[in-house]
């Protein structure tokens, strides 16, 4: 370290010397002046700054990476809202880390995200991920970078479905999780139900393959709501602790800082990818070794069959770190911390990006299985073309491929004829893609979901999910039939603690069977009913299900008031008088097993007596309108989905009623 502090002084003298103003001030020196120059005296302080011990800014010893796990609902993103809170966050709303607009629309978290705050000496990277079974993808791919996870359990309804999913990514990558019981201030917990709680999530832990480590947790009590969390149970603390410091003290103490070297080669491993308009693609992950820092050389790597493969070479022109709700500029950042950079065009999630000097690609999260499909492709309706801005197969397929770069759950396969099949982990995951592209001005139609099957030497597997349902005792029977009809078969049957006159069945059913049931429940249960599924195994096909009633239209025009009312009597209308349709769009459910073809645009003849004043007054049933989600689990084999910025419309696959007979006739796969 003294040879580079001598040849920086060696060469400042020299320098110095060389000009003569400076000569004449060390030759000369004014009364009371230094008798060094200013030049030399910076550059002495800087070399020797250079010589001294690194950043302690960079230090891992400080750092703590935290990921926030629960099952949906249970309170992970009120949690967050208060630990920024406490730590100085300025909060524009609740729920401040739910950021995209469908998020907040549907009070669900769809995307993790990471954000860092600041607790006495060390600094957190808090992790929020989401709760749904449909975005475990997002669970996967973030659990590789903490070290701890903050397990939040709704005191009242205790570890669920997608509890043990979550859990179960955690343990399996060894991190050192925290048991939180959120909600204890409700009237119906008792300590009694926090013990039973506890003792549960234990024989979840044991369950599951947990190390003695792990299962040494510690237990918090606490109200994300009211904005406390304590060591011991209680539904009112004192004033003084009505704050998160317990919570935050505690991840200090019990979560282990990163085991990282920073004077190693820089290595990080991509996690999250998000595009910028003026920044380009911005990669986030957790910085496995060495430092980083503005205008560093670096390049992408990835592991492929034939060795490590190069696929960018690049400069690190921008380094970011996401503190409470805001985006902070960084200079460098050390191993062990979890930062966003920009400057590489090409790499995606589960690529490398390190020194040029380096060629070992870090290894890459492994994700469970897709168990359902869609098919999307260009609308080729009658009405195609009216609403959207991006119509074509070519425009699709670039925003699929897009999103399947981001979100490594969803596969996207390229078919026949401009169509594009999307493999997923449930129908919710996809109707929000879906959703997502019709706000952007996209029309497409798309297929009823496919479950994915497997085979296993001869035998047919198929995807089975566990799920679990609350609902009120008058509407066991109810759900029990609609489940036996899709081929669910109960587990486990019993009260749920602390709410008399409501049940909670446990069972396991094949994906296929709970597509679209999620709507036929919520009207099954007047709304009351909790259901939770999580994906469980692949096991040996369980047979075929009912069958679901249709109706077709025949007529192109304008929906009028007239020929609805002689329709009404045969089923359930899905439009109302004013609404486009054409041949081959379903416009009701029959109220027999049959499809019935009718004209819902026919007018009511006018003759010289009768004019269109002296009709008679039509009052009809208000129709049910089929929202995408709904759709998505209604649709048959037979038909699709029309998708537009303004309208969802169910139709037929092949519009032409002759067309539709001789397509009957063929035997079915």
């Amino acid at each position: 370290m003294v040879g580079p502090l001598l040849r920086s002084l060696f060469s400042t003298t020299k320098k110095c010397l060389s000009s003569s103003t400076c000569l004449r001030s060390h030759l000369s020196p004014a009364p009371g002046a230094a008798p060094l120059c200013r030049s030399f005296s910076a550059a002495t302080a800087a070399s020797a700054s250079s010589a001294v011990a690194p950043d302690p800014s960079l230090d891992p010893s400080r750092l703590r990476n935290v990921a926030v796990i629960a099952h949906v609902d249970h309170g992970k993103t009120t949690l967050m809202d208060r630990l920024l809170r406490q730590c100085g966050a300025d909060i524009p709303h609740e729920r401040a880390m739910d950021s995209i607009s469908l998020e907040r629309e549907r009070g669900i978290t769809i995307a993790s995200k990471v954000t860092a705050i600041s607790w006495k000496e060390s600094e957190l990277n808090m992790v929020d991920t989401p709760g749904h079974a449909d975005f475990g993808g997002e669970v996967e791919r973030v659990v590789g970078m903490v070290e701890g996870a903050v397990l939040v359990v709704d005191a009242g309804e205790g570890p669920l479905a997608q509890t043990k999913f979550v859990l179960a990514k955690a343990l399996k990558y060894g991190l050192r999780p925290i048991l939180l019981l959120n909600k204890v201030d409700r009237p119906a917990v008792s300590e009694e139900r926090c013990n039973e709680v506890e003792s549960l999530v234990f024989d979840l832990f044991a369950s599951l393959g947990a190390t003695e480590e792990q299962l040494d947790f510690p237990v918090l009590y606490a109200s994300a709501k009211e904005g406390w969390a304590s060591s011991n149970f209680t539904k009112d603390p004192p004033a003084n602790a009505r704050d998160m410091s317990e919570l935050l003290n505690t991840i200090v103490r019990h979560v282990p800082p990163p085991t990282a070297s920073l004077d190693a080669s820089f290595q990080m491993l991509v996690s999250m990818m998000e595009k910028d308009f003026y920044l380009g693609r911005i990669l986030t992950g957790r910085v496995a070794s060495g430092v980083i820092r503005v205008g560093d050389k670096v390049h992408g790597i990835r592991a492929a069959d034939s060795g490590v493969q190069k696929i960018e070479e690049g400069k690190v022109t921008k380094l970011m770190k996401k503190k409470g709700t805001s985006m902070v500029l960084i200079d460098s950042a050390g191993a062990g911390d979890i930062v966003s950079m920009a400057g590489l065009a090409t790499p995606s999630i589960g690529h490398t990006v390190a020194n040029v000097e380096v060629m070992t690609a870090l290894p890459t999260v492994e994700l469970d299985p897709p168990t359902i499909s869609m098919t999307f492709g260009v609308n080729d309706s009658p009405l195609a073309g009216r609403d959207g801005i991006h119509l074509t197969g070519g425009k699709i397929g670039d925003r699929l491929m897009a999103e399947a770069e981001t979100n490594l759950a969803i596969n996207v396969i390229p078919g026949l004829s401009e169509s594009f099949e999307v493999q997923g982990r449930g129908e919710l995951q996809l109707g929000i893609l879906i959703e997502n592209m019709r706000r952007e001005g996209f029309e497409l139609s798309v297929s009823p979901p496919k479950v994915m099957y497997k085979a296993e030497g001869k035998q047919k597997l198929e995807p089975i999910e566990e799920v679990t349902i609350e609902v009120n005792e008058e509407h066991v029977g109810l759900v029990m039939e609609a489940l036996s009809h899709r081929r669910g078969e109960i587990v486990d049957m019993g009260p749920v603690p602390g709410h008399p006159g409501r049940t909670r069945l446990s069972l396991t059913c094949p994906s296929r069977g709970l597509v679209g049931y999620r709507s036929v429940f919520s009207s099954d249960t007047r709304g009351t009913g909790f259901m939770h599924r999580a994906f469980l195994t692949y096991d040996k096909h369980r047979g075929p299900l009912g069958n679901v009633r249709k109706g077709v239209s025949m007529g192109y025009g304008t929906v009028t008031a007239h020929a609805l009312m002689s329709l009404e009597a045969r089923g359930t209308l899905f439009v109302t008088p004013g609404m486009e349709t054409y041949d081959g769009m379903i416009i009701g459910e029959h109220s027999r097993d049959s499809d019935l073809d009718v004209n819902p645009a026919k007018a009511k003849e006018l003759t010289n007596v009768r004019s269109a004043g002296k009709d008679e007054n039509t009052k009809l049933s208000p129709p049910r309108l089929i929202t995408l989600e709904e759709a998505i689990g209604y649709v048959a084999s037979d038909e699709l989905i029309e998708v537009t910025p303004k309208a969802i419309r169910l139709r037929k696959r092949y519009l032409d009623v002759n067309k539709r007979k001789t397509m009957s006739k063929r035997p079915k796969e």
